[in-house]
């Protein structure tokens, strides 16, 4: 008698390893605590103990680390299968919004295989600063955004977390000077209170050198070593540099990076976007670039 695993106690399996608890998991996948366990203890009878419990955290076992690999490349192979079979059926159209700094680093690639597998879509985009697109999803205007918040109780799904962190010119002296130069973008950014408060807490004298303009101009502030920034470790450019500890500058503050879909929004396409960033915006973080200089 033939046996099928179902694919939906892999994926399940898969994203627990990946996240780590049945919690986030569970956050990931939009189902209950109960329906994820039970998908495990099912695949579980047939392979064996996959996972160790330890409190709230999971980890794999050996026979599921052996099992990991194979199950990533079925889930996989399973996507492409059902991509290549429902291209196109998908239309409509999606307004999505992200911070200037979210879209070359992470989102490029996702955009362009959504709109190559789903051609009649229409993909619109807005770039703001996070605290404009959480306005404008709450006002209907777009669809899905992608929200930097500090860590914490949000009506959004937090895909991951980075550390936020000091940027400076390659071989640069800004961080040195007195008061401190800060390049920002504008106003609004959700940086920029949090930045500035910690200086203040530790007594760090400052002075603004650009703001309320685009993230190209202020790379070019930080590049040309008129300033310091504040980015994302993952999002830093190849050509700054991290500032270390050494450097005299206070410890920043880590940022969620959300997932939020607009209230009551049933749209396949809008829905089907929202669970291919879901499944492919894992921050990859570069080799940290900590310049040698010290204060």
């Amino acid at each position: 008698m033939t046996r099928n695993l179902e694919i939906t106690l892999l994926r399940a399996f898969v994203t627990i390893a990946d996240r780590g608890s049945m919690t986030a998991a569970a956050h990931t996948l939009h189902l209950t605590q109960g329906a994820i366990s039970q998908r495990v203890a099912k695949l579980e009878a047939m392979s064996g103990p996959l996972f160790f419990r330890d409190h709230r955290d999971m980890r794999l076992t050996p026979l599921g680390e052996r099992l990991l690999g194979h199950a990533r490349r079925l889930l996989a192979l399973h996507d492409v299968i059902l991509a290549e079979m429902t291209a196109g059926t998908l239309e409509g159209k999606i307004c999505l919004g992200a911070p200037p700094d979210m879209v070359g680093t992470h989102l490029g690639s996702i955009l362009k295989a959504f709109t190559l597998a789903h051609p009649q879509v229409e993909l619109s985009m807005v770039c703001a600063a996070s605290p404009e697109l959480l306005r404008t999803l709450n006002e209907g205007k777009i669809d899905i955004a992608l929200i930097e918040e500090l860590p914490g109780p949000s009506s959004g799904e937090c895909l991951a977390v980075d550390r936020l962190v000091w940027v400076g010119a390659k071989g640069g002296t800004a961080h040195q000077m007195s008061p401190v130069p800060v390049s920002l973008v504008v106003e609004t950014c959700v940086f920029r209170r949090p930045v500035l408060d910690t200086l203040r807490k530790h007594d760090i004298p400052w002075r603004t050198v650009f703001e309320n303009g685009s993230i190209d101009a202020t790379i070019a502030t930080v590049r040309s070593d008129l300033a310091i920034g504040a980015f994302l470790e993952s999002t830093v450019p190849a050509d700054l540099d991290i500032l270390p500890p050494q450097s005299g500058l206070p410890e920043l503050p880590s940022f969620a990076i959300n997932l939020h879909v607009s209230k009551g929004q049933d749209s396949p396409a809008v829905l089907e976007l929202a669970q291919q960033i879901r499944e492919n915006l894992i921050p990859v973080r570069a080799p940290v670039r900590l310049t040698g200089t010290e204060s």
